[in-house]
């Protein structure tokens, strides 16, 4: 039955709306031999799954139809010359039509649509396999007076330059181009667009100038998006006419070096986003009150200096990013309203006051790579924060305290001062997916209820002064349980992306804070006891475990080839001893392995893959005096390399002699023969062994007579001189 649907709905053909969105239909190619729907005037099918070509679908002949919504059911190829005859037409959606990869996506014919002088409305987002933007611009509706109010190509590998004769489309007030690989200047005949409300062209390649002259007819404008284009904005506030931007993004445009004095025009901008435009210089005196109503800045990433304003607290802002300059001093009171402050990788010094407790919204907190001291301000009411990234500072003090009544998600202590026992109370978080606590001087045992974290997939205590046993039942942490996650963050896109370091492979990588397929756990450079707990294996999810430079002790657990996903493995510098498991060759994902200086022992087991890495760690096994086989130079007991093979009647036997050992062993036995043969002559053949003997009686004589001699002319000299000097 719903095979036949078409042919169904073409049995009423009084119909004049027919919405089918997300029915689960699979084919809209069906042949009808009369199409009956001649007042159909809406028709909806989006959300449906049809994967077949766009010109086989039975419903394009619907001439009557003013609204056609075809978005996301994967129709694909050209679209039919009927299309052009839909006269009536006033909003047609073909959007988010393309697979994920990029394909296939619809293509439109030169010229396709000129003729529907009735459309107000054409969404083809991300729906196009690719484009021209000139021969796009020739296919729109060119009438007299065109009703086209929302045009959106973004996100279709659209080509070429943007057409000056965008301006002919007086009705704009949306214009969506964004996405696409267009190049060249942007046409000041943009600005006759009085009309338009919204524009984005952010993500292209389109170079050359903004000036004043763009903006000369944006009298209704209200959105502008021009960021990640390499092109410079010159605007001359004099010159500029009284505008209604409420959003403005220039991000990785070309504004600076001066700190661009037209903002003081938008006093009723919401949104502002400067990131990466050259700016450099300090604050003006007036950025806390001629933005005092903007609710999201953005002035990352440039080379502003100075202090912050001391007036910040009177601020709107929700949203504050100024990480990535060169702000120095301390940071004043700040605004009651914020939900997220990043001014990470700038300058800043001295002590955070207990005025930042008054940001009792405040939801996300980056202050990392600064150069701030003393206790961070336990804040009772700060119950809102879910990240907290204080790392690459001079923090001391405990274990925030303040964290106890939070559902924090994402922590970052790292590389500070903290010190002190890890609270009890840390598992009761059970929000926390990400723990970064490595390099402080935090000491006692890592706390049992660590397990409580289910959604934890990244543990680092590396570099602290931990002891006791590594915690058991480490199975119950099922947020590194393997499959591909994506981190829970909030749907608020105006929260920021943080960056979240591990430490894997000997370096440091950087992973998105939207995407968490990086399990890891990193206990190294502490005084950890005990053995490696067996449970342990069953975290199969994990890509990197590393418990290096520890006093652990026993054998690494036989089944720790069932952590499939490991692609780091560091157990190096403890006291492991027993074989290595066989199943660690199983570890076909394994790119870095380090077992080195423990007291390991017996045969390693062979494998392509730990061949492979000894080729590119060839000190993985040093200091495993025991160790033995390949890829090491040292045979194992038993082995039949190298060996000497002696036979005693049907016996056989092997035994290793090294070179050295069978030269001597051959020049002995060389020696022996010579003599005995030697001997042997004599014994048995007479005139031989007298001859032998006659010899030996002259070269004594001669020997006894010559030192006879010698001894009387040697004395006679002394004598002589004894006389002379008498």
């Amino acid at each position: 039955m719903v095979h036949d649907w078409p042919r169904i709905v073409n049995m009423i053909p009084s119909l004049q709306v027919l919405y089918l969105s997300g029915c689960s239909f699979h084919k809209a190619n069906q042949q009808l031999p009369r199409l009956n729907l001649t007042k159909l005037e809406r028709l909806d099918l989006s959300y449906n799954h049809f994967d077949h070509p766009s010109e086989s679908c039975w419903f394009w002949n619907l001439t009557s139809l003013k609204y056609l919504n075809l978005g996301e059911t994967f129709l694909y190829g050209h679209f039919p010359k009927t299309l052009g005859q839909m006269t009536s037409l006033q909003v047609f959606d073909f959007s988010y039509n393309k697979y994920l990869d990029g394909g296939p996506g619809g293509i439109i014919a030169p010229g396709l649509m000129r003729n529907l002088c009735n459309l107000e409305v054409l969404n083809l987002e991300k729906g196009l396999s690719y484009g021209n933007m000139t021969e796009l611009y020739e296919s729109l509706p060119h009438c007299s007076s065109s009703p086209l109010r929302e045009l959106y190509l973004d996100g279709n590998n659209i080509t070429g330059t943007l057409p000056a004769g965008i301006a002919k489309f007086t009705s704009l007030a949306s214009l969506v181009l964004s996405d696409n690989r267009m190049t060249g200047h942007v046409p000041t005949e943009i600005g006759r667009l009085n009309g338009l409300i919204s524009l984005d062209l952010r993500n292209n390649n389109l170079t050359g100038v903004i000036t004043e002259e763009h903006f000369y007819g944006f009298t209704s404008l209200q959105y502008i998006d021009l960021s990640n284009n390499p092109l410079k904005i010159i605007l001359d506030p004099g010159l500029l006419p009284p505008l209604k931007l409420e959003q403005a993004s220039f991000a990785s445009c070309q504004i600076g070096p001066n700190f661009p004095s037209w903002l003081r025009l938008l006093p009723r901008a919401d949104y502002i986003d400067m990131s990466n435009t050259g700016i450099t210089g300090q604050l003006p005196y007036w950025f806390s009150t001629t933005l005092s109503q903007a609710i999201f800045l953005n002035f990352s990433h440039n080379q502003i200096s100075g202090s912050l304003p001391k007036n910040m607290e009177s601020m709107s802002v929700n949203y504050l990013y100024l990480d990535r300059n060169q702000i120095t001093g301390e940071i004043p009171p700040l605004p009651e309203n914020l939900n997220c402050f990043s001014i990470s990788n700038n300058s800043l010094s001295g002590h955070i006051t207990r005025s930042i407790c008054k940001t009792q919204k405040l939801e996300c907190l980056d202050l990392s790579i600064n150069q701030l001291e003393g206790e961070f301000p336990q804040c009772i009411k700060m119950e809102n924060i879910r990240s907290l990234i204080l790392s690459n500072n001079m923090f001391s003090g405990k274990f925030p305290s303040f964290l106890q009544s939070t559902n924090i998600k994402f922590l970052d202590l790292s590389r500070n001062k903290f010190s002190g026992r890890l609270p009890e109370w840390i598992g009761d978080l059970v929000a926390l997916e990400y723990i970064g606590l490595s390099y402080n001087m935090f000491s006692g045992s890592i706390p049992s209820s660590i397990i409580n974290l289910g959604g934890m997939y990244n543990f680092d205590v590396a570099g602290n002064r931990l002891s006791g046993v590594i915690p058991r039942n480490l199975s119950n942490l099922t947020g590194m349980a393997g499959q591909v996650r994506y981190w829970n963050v909030d749907s608020n896109w105006m929260q920021p992306q943080f960056i979240l370091p591990v430490f894997t492979k000997r370096q440091e990588l950087h992973y998105k804070q939207t995407f968490a397929n990086f399990s890891s756990i990193d206990l190294s450079l502490n005084y950890l006891t005990g053995v490696i707990p067996e449970e342990i294996t069953s975290v199969n999810g994990l890509v990197n475990l590393n418990i290096s430079w520890n006093y652990l002790t026993g054998e690494i657990p036989r089944s720790i080839g069932s952590m499939k996903s490991l692609e780091s493995l560091d157990l190096s510098r403890n006291k492991l001893c027993g074989e290595i498991p066989p199943s660690l060759s199983n570890l076909t994902y394994l790119e870095y392995l380090d077992l080195s200086y423990n007291n390991l022992s017996g045969r390693i087991p062979p494998g392509s893959q730990l061949d492979t890495l000894y080729d590119y760690y060839p000190y993985m096994y040093s200091g495993n005096v025991g160790l033995c086989g390949r890829p090491l130079q040292r045979n194992c007991p038993g082995s039949n390399n190298n060996a000497t093979k002696l036979v005693d009647g049907d016996t056989k036997r092997s035994a290793h002699v090294s070179d050295s050992m069978l030269f001597y062993l051959g020049l002995g036995s060389g020696f022996l023969a010579g003599l005995w043969v030697v001997f042997c002559t004599m014994l048995f053949k007479k005139t031989w062994r007298i001859a032998y003997f006659q010899l030996f009686d002259k070269v004594y004589d001669k020997l006894y007579v010559f030192v006879v001699v010698t001894w009387a002319r040697l004395a006679q000299k002394a004598l002589n001189l004894t006389g002379k000097l008498g």
